[in-house]
């Protein structure tokens, strides 16, 4: 069986306040932090971008795995903000980490869940024998439009998952499932600078839709139920989404306030909810269960049943927490906001 043999989060130092950001536009920012639940979120420096923060979090996840690097068979890298629009980032990242060129390697994009897309394509490489070990990463540097309310949100962060068997896992990787439709609640054309949406679309028939559908199918495949979790992670593009699906299927609110990172970073679109699971592997303990769905528009989720194994104290001495680059941080202006993230056009 598949498990998680080291993992790995980074998150950029830079931040900007959802009131600096209203205040540009003459939005009334209690209106903006009520509705969206989001106090700031993570910038990314100029010289920051998808393959450099998969980088970051990468060598964090390389360090708690004690694997070389030429024992990777696979990297596979989830953004929808690639850095080049043919040019892979994951051969980048795996040249970087000094692995060797008999790998397999390629770019996922499905929106907000190319990362967990990722952690499954390894799992189902490392149960068939294929590859004793696949990198499996998220990462995003979001756009958001200049006044649209994903300029609030969209954010930048990475995440890192080495998968490997369970006899040296910290966690293991207990099932998988996924839902998927051709639901356009969100897209971006070619060429185009910044995504769209559909409104109120994203809710429903997207989001909600979704995360309900892959979690009741993992829960109906194992045979399973809510009592036997510790912790309950769903894909944070807002804080009150998640808050309104976990009540909606009887999830208590205090198993899933530890994944609920997008208040104080913003959504990572790729990086979401792998960083999400970071942050709660952070901090568990031996034995916890942990049940993960992602949300990618377009649209789809991947749930995951994850047990904690008593390696996870041993491995995670190493390398940083996902805390120390969210407490580390360096607030921007609007103005160096979007002179960092290149929304002066003619430059």
């Amino acid at each position: 069986m598949a498990g998680i043999v080291g993992y790995g989060a980074y998150v950029p130092k830079y931040r900007i306040k959802s009131e600096t950001i209203a205040e540009v536009w003459g939005e009334d920012p209690n209106r903006i932090q009520k509705g969206l639940g989001i106090m700031e979120k993570s910038v990314p420096a100029i010289d920051e971008d998808s393959a450099t923060l998969s980088v970051e979090s990468a060598r964090i996840a390389m360090e708690r795995a004690q694997i070389a690097p030429d024992e990777l068979g696979a990297v596979y890298v989830g953004s929808e903000s690639h850095p080049y629009a043919v040019k892979p980032t994951a051969t980048m990242v795996s040249q970087a980490l000094g692995a060797t060129p008999n790998l397999t390697a390629a770019d996922l994009e499905f929106a907000c869940k190319a990362g967990t897309a990722a952690m499954q394509i390894c799992m189902g490489m490392v149960d068939s024998n294929m590859i004793k070990y696949g990198l499996a990463i998220g990462a995003d540097t979001a756009q958001g439009r200049p006044g649209d309310a994903l300029e609030y949100s969209a954010a930048a962060g990475a995440a890192a998952y080495i998968i490997g068997k369970d006899d040296q896992s910290l966690a293991i990787i207990e099932d998988t499932f996924s839902y998927t439709t051709d639901t356009p609640d969100f897209w971006r054309r070619t060429k185009a600078d910044y995504p769209s949406h559909g409104g109120r679309f994203t809710g429903e028939p997207a989001y909600f839709k979704h995360v309900q559908g892959a979690f009741n199918g993992l829960m109906e495949k194992m045979d399973e139920k809510i009592d036997n979790y510790d912790y309950f992670i769903f894909h944070q593009p807002n804080a009150k989404f998640p808050k309104a699906v976990a009540k909606k299927l009887g999830v208590p609110k205090e198993k899933i306030e530890l994944g609920m990172i997008v208040p104080i970073i913003g959504n990572t679109y790729s990086g979401n909810t792998p960083l999400s699971l970071a942050n709660v592997l952070d901090k568990a303990k031996p034995g916890e269960k942990i049940f993960v769905t992602s949300f990618g528009s377009g649209a789809g989720s991947d749930a995951f049943s994850i047990k904690v194994t008593d390696k996870i104290e041993e491995k995670r001495k190493k390398g940083y927490p996902l805390s120390h680059f969210i407490e580390n941080k360096e607030y921007v202006t609007y103005a160096i906001y979007a002179k960092l993230r290149k929304k002066y056009k003619g430059m």
